[in-house]
């Protein structure tokens, strides 16, 4: 297994009393780590360690950091293990069902139906102060069948980044994004009119906003906004008028999406100055400002007379893991030290993401107004991504669906069929 470790050693030590009574959220007669999670009786002992996972990329080396500072805070050695992002949910599924898993793992929320699934994750319980300085889309991101499994710090969605020198003003559909795109490129100073990532196999994720503008959805929710997987979008009519429009966009219709552009030459086309738009997220901020375009972060538009365009969000959060040997430790880490809005801070200014504590955003927003832009955007229309196990079986037939409509196959057929796919693959 390919990992670069950084292990930090601290003063061993007893961990402070109080400790195991604010474990899990701050409860004084609860050492247990939270509704279901057991871990009673896991009173770190001197000596112990607390062992993180966490992906590749700028999080990883600023979870390093933070987790040294915790670690200086509370007297405890602390281990990160930096583990290829690819490959991080699949390699702790495999160490939990050995009975050899981290105490904590940082994942997407989309990861939590299958660990739940799995028996590898515990459920933590975030105090009300502390929930209330949380957007109230990233707790939906984390709760699972009336439980909340992690403690979110990141909360993200695609918007639309457009070069103002080429386009002043913030398209207010596709129609009018389409035209100003096309003008660029008929008056010289444009190769492309939009650099939206498709590629051969499709992308679900980047095209959800105009599957959701043209009345498209994945699955249905219940008042409660849990996922219904007996409720699958794509086998609506809905999807199918959906992909109608998106053909229209395609290789044989206006030629504004095209399968030749993915999300590794997208940014390059925007950064070189060959597209006045790219539709991209926060984690391409940093790419953008060490360019020479001059930019700006706008919604995702939608078709003129139809839904709003809703990207998906997506939320990064801290887990405890069921198996690990420090629970209590663990369950402090991502309840009480994870929520902070000093670590938030830090994640920040490492990966530019959009803080899921508010506090944190509030203080970073006025000098990062591409970063509150996102934010806004997300929060105006934004929906998060379903997190049920089903929802793996989506990604392959739907994206390959899109890329054959975008390149000119009929739509209502090549839909359907994809949902007859998907469809079998969930009973």
């Amino acid at each position: 297994m390919a990992r670069r470790k950084h292990t930090v050693r601290i003063a061993a030590g007893l961990l402070a009393t109080g400790l195991a009574l604010t474990a899990c959220g701050g409860s004084s007669d609860d050492s247990s780590g939270g509704g279901g999670g057991g871990g009673g009786g896991d009173t770190p002992a001197a000596g112990g360690e607390l062992l993180i996972w966490v992906g590749t990329g700028p999080g990883g080396d600023a979870t390093t950091e933070l987790g040294k500072a915790f670690g200086e805070e509370n007297g405890v050695d602390v281990k990160v293990e930096v583990v290829p992002g690819d490959k991080l949910q699949a390699q702790f599924v495999t160490a939990a069902q050995a009975g050899d898993p981290p105490d904590v793992v940082m994942g997407a929320h989309d990861w939590i139906g299958n660990l739940v699934q799995n028996g590898t994750i515990d459920p933590i319980q975030i105090p009300e102060a502390t929930a209330s300085t949380l957007q109230p889309l990233a707790l939906e991101a984390v709760t699972f069948d009336g439980q909340t499994y992690g403690m979110p710090f990141t909360m993200n969605n695609i918007v639309l980044m457009r070069n103002t020198d080429m386009v002043p003003d913030a398209p207010a559909t596709v129609e009018d994004m389409v035209a100003a795109g096309e003008k660029a490129v008929q008056d010289g100073d444009a190769q492309e009119p939009l650099a939206w990532p498709v590629s051969d196999t499709g992308n679900p994720y980047f095209i959800n906003p105009l599957y959701t503008s043209g009345g498209g959805y994945m699955f249905g929710q219940g008042s409660d906004g849990s996922f219904d997987p007996a409720d699958l979008g794509v086998a609506t009519p809905g999807a199918v008028t959906a992909y109608e429009k998106i053909g229209e966009l395609g290789e044989k219709g206006s030629g504004v999406l095209k399968r030749s552009i993915n999300t590794d030459n997208a940014i390059s086309l925007f950064t070189a100055g060959k597209t006045p738009f790219l539709i991209e997220g926060p984690w391409q901020l940093t790419t953008l400002d060490d360019s020479d375009i001059n930019y700006e972060v706008s919604a995702v538009p939608g078709f003129e007379g139809m839904d709003p365009a809703s990207p998906f969000i997506t939320v990064d959060a801290a887990y405890v893991a069921s198996g690990g040997a420090n629970k209590t430790l663990a369950q402090e880490f991502v309840t009480n030290y994870w929520s902070r809005a000093d670590v938030g801070q830090t994640l920040f200014e490492a990966t530019k993401n959009v803080p899921a504590n508010t506090d944190t955003l509030a203080a970073i927003e006025g000098d990062n107004p591409a970063v509150a832009a996102v934010a806004q955007a997300g929060a105006d229309n934004g929906q998060i991504m379903p997190s049920i196990p089903q929802m793996a079986a989506v990604w392959d037939p739907l994206g390959k669906a899109e890329a054959a409509v975008i390149g000119g196959a009929d739509p209502d057929s090549t839909i359907k069929a994809a949902a007859k796919t998907i469809e079998a693959a969930i009973k």
